[in-house]
């Protein structure tokens, strides 16, 4: 059985959840709404439209791929394998090319890059520290207020650091997330040098049992050697406090920003220990090929993916469901 059809069997068989409850399979359909109209519904179209597979075929599925931000290289090499396989068992069926399309996709992130792990892998002594890196309005301090939601709800004690001292509001904004979760949050003047606010949280983090430290981070991309120096001296000073922190860095990236966003995060994987990727604004794009784009180029695993704009919205990364949500949820959509 292809990956197509036992996707389609493991999640048309999900039991429906609770009204005031939300399953991932649902979570993942309505956030990848946008971009399922643009690209299954393409793909659907193309496969009506030829009776067997040619060569102007694959160049319109190729261009479709490429205006879902699947990325140039990564479309190129798929379809080459799509047209090896294609030739090597005699496939002449749009459909049966189309769902061999999602197996490739699924092979190609499964087997690229680092190895995939969602949760943040917390120390087993002490408190792990995650350092949050990301450009100006990408929705870096809501990332960490879901975040923080998101571990508080797993019974973990939870503080910030308002490392962004140099933007104007940042370190507010943070602060207004920070009191209605009700975690405390450690802060300094405005323009403070981050590497001062960060050795202050950590001191902090020891002192109170701290179970995860959440440390903001400046996102001047376009000053990239201040932004080097400065994310190395936070390293450097939060290492000292706490043995091997920073256990975690997460890029935050939006979704909406297209192959901008990779560009951002090959800047990023420059200048920080990156451990992971989070996507966000994922229901607001019809580009949703970008996960496959950065997995492909990057290697990093995205961990986290918005998919709506509630707290609890913030799921899980999970190819299965991504590829479902992308390719066969919500066959009801207009």
């Amino acid at each position: 059985m292809g990956l197509f059809s036992f996707l389609k069997n493991k999640f048309s068989k999900e039991k429906p959840a609770p009204k005031e409850e939300e399953t991932s399979r649902e979570a993942y359909e309505k956030g990848l709404a946008k971009s399922r109209k643009a690209f299954a519904s393409r793909l659907e179209e193309l496969s009506k439209r030829y009776a067997s597979v040619n060569e102007e075929y694959f160049e319109e599925l190729e261009q479709i791929l490429i205006e879902a931000d699947v990325g140039v290289e990564l479309t190129l090499n798929l379809i080459e394998k799509l047209l090896d396989q294609a030739k090597r068992e005699k496939i002449s069926d749009p459909k049966t090319i189309n769902e061999a399309l999602v197996d490739a996709m699924f092979v190609d992130y499964a087997t690229k890059g680092d190895s995939i792990q969602n949760e943040i892998q917390f120390a087993p002594e002490g408190p792990t520290v995650l350092l949050v890196c990301g450009v100006n309005g990408v929705g870096k301090t809501t990332s960490i207020a879901k975040l923080a939601y998101r571990y508080q709800h797993k019974g973990k004690k939870v503080a910030l650091v308002a490392g962004d001292t140099f933007r104007a509001g940042a370190v507010e904004q943070l602060t207004v997330w920070a009191n209605r979760l009700g975690v405390p949050i450690i802060t300094g003047p405005q323009d403070a040098d981050p590497s001062s606010v960060a050795y202050d949280g950590a001191k902090f983090a020891k002192a109170n049992n701290i179970d995860l430290l959440i440390v903001d981070t400046a996102g001047r991309l376009q000053t990239k050697a201040n932004l080097m120096q400065e994310l190395g001296k936070m390293t450097r000073v939060l290492s000292k406090e706490i043995p091997g922190a920073p256990h975690e860095a997460f890029l935050i990236i939006d979704a909406t920003t297209g192959q901008n966003g990779v560009l951002q995060a090959k800047a990023f994987k420059d200048v920080a220990p990156l451990t992971g990727i989070v996507i966000t604004k994922m229901d607001g794009t019809s580009k949703g090929g970008i996960i496959l784009s950065i997995r492909d180029e990057l290697g990093f695993p995205v961990r986290f993916i918005g998919l709506g704009e509630k707290m609890e919205d913030l799921r899980e990364f999970d190819l299965d469901q991504y590829l479902y949500g992308l390719l066969l949820g919500g066959a009801t959509d207009e």
